[in-house]
């Protein structure tokens, strides 16, 4: 792991202010961490989607590092031809691809081949569980029984995990991270920048409009969701690690209450006992199986 101290991060933004983003927007928290963590190293590739509003365009751009925008499904075959272009030419630069849960249903085909391929770029997920930018549609992160426009009763179907699916595709390094813990996600992002080949992060990103909670609240939000157990930090650079954010929390009784999490977020205010203790049964086995992992790798 690498320690990040606040005192060393540097002062100079990448994300410039008078952007676009919403109050409280988890993809700016993130955004600004991946500027402080790369520097102007990174040549950003985004598909469509909230970022690209945030980005802005032509001179009145919010990045100060350079950015493609691309269409939704293409963001990791762009990125492909980047890092094979900077080898060749012998330049320097880091491919990101930062994309929502939507691009990466949108994109699967292609993110998929990249990582077999164990093709050069960091790929970064800033998952905030549904397609906000044209609605707060369900995606396939979205939580089971989470409300959106299109599951007004509850989502039916189980969330898939992204990193573990880019786990068991073999990626040479995959983690976790939480727009709630930023320290060790600029952490992620430095050990990943000094390994070659594929690398994935999985961002953890409440949306206040899209949950439904104060703009004030996304980084409370973020930790409670790691301090109830239902998003796990981890890491894997040939050794599968819980994060010392997560540790405490594989044992249950060290975990804050799930109501807590849920009750403060307008999409599940009508969830009843029983499919509370149904997600709490689901935490349960997501825990089972990283604990697993820890044991295995």
């Amino acid at each position: 792991m690498v320690v990040v101290k606040i005192k060393d991060l540097p002062k100079e933004k990448f994300l410039l202010p008078g952007n676009t983003s919403c109050q409280g927007c988890p993809h700016a928290l993130g955004l600004k961490s991946l500027g402080m963590a790369l520097g102007d190293d990174v040549v950003l590739v985004v598909p469509a989607g909230c970022t690209t509003i945030i980005a802005g365009s032509k001179d009145k751009s919010s990045f100060k590092f350079p950015c493609l925008h691309v269409p939704f499904a293409s963001a990791p075959a762009v990125a492909t031809g980047l890092g094979s272009a900077f080898r060749r030419l012998g330049k320097k630069g880091i491919p990101v691809v930062w994309m929502g849960d939507g691009g990466s249903d949108i994109g699967f085909a292609t993110l998929s081949g990249a990582c077999v391929r164990k093709d050069d770029m960091i790929v970064i997920v800033s998952d905030n569980e549904a397609y906000m930018n044209t609605g707060i549609q369900t995606s396939g992160t979205t939580f089971w029984k989470a409300r959106t426009t299109t599951s007004p009763t509850g989502k039916r179907e189980e969330k898939k995990d992204l990193a573990l699916i880019m786990l068991m595709h073999k990626a040479d390094y995959v983690a976790t991270a939480s727009v709630g813990y930023l320290q060790d996600f600029i952490g992620k992002l430095r050990k990943a920048s000094e390994i070659d080949g594929f690398r994935f992060i999985h961002l953890h990103s409440p949306c206040p409009p899209g949950w439904g909670f104060d703009s004030s609240e996304t980084v409370e939000m973020a930790r409670l969701a790691v301090k109830c157990g239902a998003w796990i930090l981890w890491e894997f650079d040939g050794k599968f690690r819980i994060s010392p954010m997560s540790k405490p929390y594989a044992d249950k009784s060290k975990r804050a209450p799930l109501t807590e999490y849920l009750k403060k977020q307008r999409r599940f205010r009508h969830l009843s006992d029983e499919d509370i203790a149904e997600i709490e049964r689901r935490i349960d086995e997501q825990w089972r199986v990283v604990l697993a992992l820890e044991d295995v790798f």
